[in-house]
């Protein structure tokens, strides 16, 4: 069963986990992507509130990278709620660097 996420959702019940994205996503001086802070994205099992928080530090590494992996098979149309809401998902091409910030380089 998954546990209270987001605390200001007025249903009060529980996140689950549905995909990772990054914090910031800015190019560096040599105008490459620079991925920022790894974050879980959270949907209400209730309600269907979206949220995006920390992974915490008891997460489990595997635990993430199996969220991902899920990601990346999901329909369209829940891919396109989640563009409608400013979110972008991580993809297959980010895949080396969620590795990097789960276990280390």
């Amino acid at each position: 069963m998954y546990r209270e996420g987001d605390r200001s959702s007025s249903c009060e019940a529980g996140m689950k986990p549905i995909a990772l994205t990054f914090k910031d996503i800015s190019p560096n001086k040599w105008g490459k992507d620079q991925k920022g802070e790894l974050m879980i994205v959270h949907e209400c099992i209730k309600c269907g509130k979206v949220s995006i928080n920390r992974i915490a530090n008891d997460d489990k590494p595997d635990g993430m990278l199996k969220v991902f992996e899920s990601s990346l098979n999901m329909i369209n149309n829940e891919k396109v709620r989640l563009k409608s809401l400013g979110i972008k998902i991580a993809e297959d091409k980010d895949e080396e660097e969620i590795k990097s910030q789960l276990f280390g380089k």
